[in-house]
């Protein structure tokens, strides 16, 4: 029974042997290869829980949302624990390292970010609209040079947070089950999230856990936006400006990251045919063409930052143990 005490029993993953490589691992597939275009688990995890949503949400009602979110997360962490557990220790390093990369999303990020920035450089603002459609909800048909380079901006440094920073955070501190958890409860806010009439009550525990989840990841994205730009204002602008911000880590991550890059960010935006007003963000101008480029430079300083720091701490903890 010793192994199932070695893989449930874990306090910090980092500590663990193995773990630096299952880190490396896990990078450089997601740097290589980027997204899986075919078969990737984060579309078979969305289906399983649009089934989940059919045969549960009926009417609006928090207790069938908390239901419906351990229906489908629980089981499928539980089953990769159990995987994880009878699979020999080479083998459970290669399972942690798939593990991250299907959590990592920084090439795919990368790779719908930059298009935005490069169809503004060339003026085709038509294509840029289009482009940004793909990673923000926010109606684009109508936003000029600005508020595309705005939405492009905005969801880089967030996505950046939950999507990259988040996962890698996760992975120091749990291991793959911590970072598959995260994945999967970050991939339910997207879907139930919302605070429409459908989603207000069912999507409530995927919101919460969420934001739960992701309150030291964010506050550790800000920090490292602060560090790779400019350093001060990045502070000021997520010490006072972030509180204003509806979601208690977007803000933060946001806040920072505007400050680091010198842009003022929020404003006006239309969601779903509705004009909405949102806390400014940032201090300097709005953002333009070349912005969307150095929001992508300032996400990819701090990933090597991250990956220096946990590096050298695996083995500083290896050394010392």
């Amino acid at each position: 029974m010793s192994f199932l005490t070695d893989t449930f029993a874990m306090p910090i993953a980092l500590t663990q042997p193995g773990w630096l490589w299952s880190l490396w691992l896990g990078v450089a597939l997601d740097l290589c290869l980027g997204e899986p275009r075919r078969w990737h688990p984060l579309v078979g995890f969305g289906r399983w829980a649009r089934f989940i949503e059919r045969c549960l949400h009926r009417g609006s009602s928090k207790r069938r949302g908390v239901l419906a979110w351990c229906l489908a997360v629980l089981p499928i962490v539980g089953a990769f624990m159990m995987m994880r557990a009878i699979t020999p220790m080479a083998g459970r390093w290669l399972l942690d390292g798939l593990a991250l990369y299907a959590a990592l999303g920084l090439r795919s990020l990368i790779e719908h970010v930059v298009p935005v920035g490069r169809a503004l450089q060339q003026q085709d603002l038509p294509a840029a609209r289009q482009a940004v459609q793909h990673i923000v909800t926010r109606d684009c048909a109508v936003l000029d040079e600005a508020g595309v380079a705005t939405a492009a901006v905005e969801s880089a440094l967030e996505n950046g947070s939950d999507a990259v920073f988040a996962s890698l955070f996760w992975f120091a501190l749990a291991g793959a089950p911590g970072v598959l958890l995260h994945r999967l409860s970050n991939t339910l806010d997207a879907m139930w999230g919302y605070r429409t009439p459908r989603y207000r009550h069912f999507g409530w525990a995927a919101a919460r856990l969420d934001d739960v989840l992701n309150w030291l990841p964010a506050r550790a994205t800000a920090l490292s936006y602060a560090l790779c730009g400019r350093t001060g204002r990045a502070w000021h602008c997520w010490r006072t400006q972030a509180p204003q911000w509806d979601s208690p880590n977007a803000g933060p991550a946001m806040a920072a990251g505007a400050g680091a890059l010198n842009l003022r960010l929020g404003g006006a935006a239309r969601y779903h045919g509705r004009l909405e007003w949102r806390p400014v963000l940032g201090e300097g101008k709005p953002p333009g063409a070349t912005d969307v480029q150095r929001a992508c430079a300032l996400l990819l300083r701090c990933f090597v930052l991250w990956m220096v720091v946990l590096t050298l701490l695996a083995i500083l903890v290896r050394e010392g143990a």
